[in-house]
């Protein structure tokens, strides 16, 4: 094999270690998803007792003004595309910065 091929292999199989090693806090998942949507509210909860297998999100975005609800989970999944290795539930509420401060109490 080329020394590409072989750098790209270890670098696949230490990160598919790593997922497969690593606890997702929900701070991380906050910071992924506040990152990579532009959020401007993230409220994360593990619902897993701390391993980190389970959670439950709003999102508040302008990514998802004018979107759908399934290209809304699209957007959030792709976003957590290398910790839904580790993550075995992900239940969300996504909204726009409108519906949100619609919504506000």
């Amino acid at each position: 094999k080329t020394f590409e091929h072989r750098v790209a292999f270890e670098v696949f199989s230490k990160r598919a270690t790593f997922h497969k090693n690593m606890a997702i806090t929900q701070e991380h998942v906050t910071s992924v998803l506040t990152e990579k949507l532009k959020a401007v509210h993230v409220d994360v909860q593990d619902l897993s007792g701390g391993c980190g297998a389970k959670f439950e999100a709003l999102i508040v975005s302008p990514l998802f003004e004018g979107k759908r609800l399934l290209e809304r989970q699209r957007l959030v999944y792709s976003a957590l595309e290398d910790e839904m290795k580790s993550i075995h539930a992900l239940t969300m509420k996504t909204k726009t910065p409108t519906e949100w401060q619609n919504t506000a109490p």
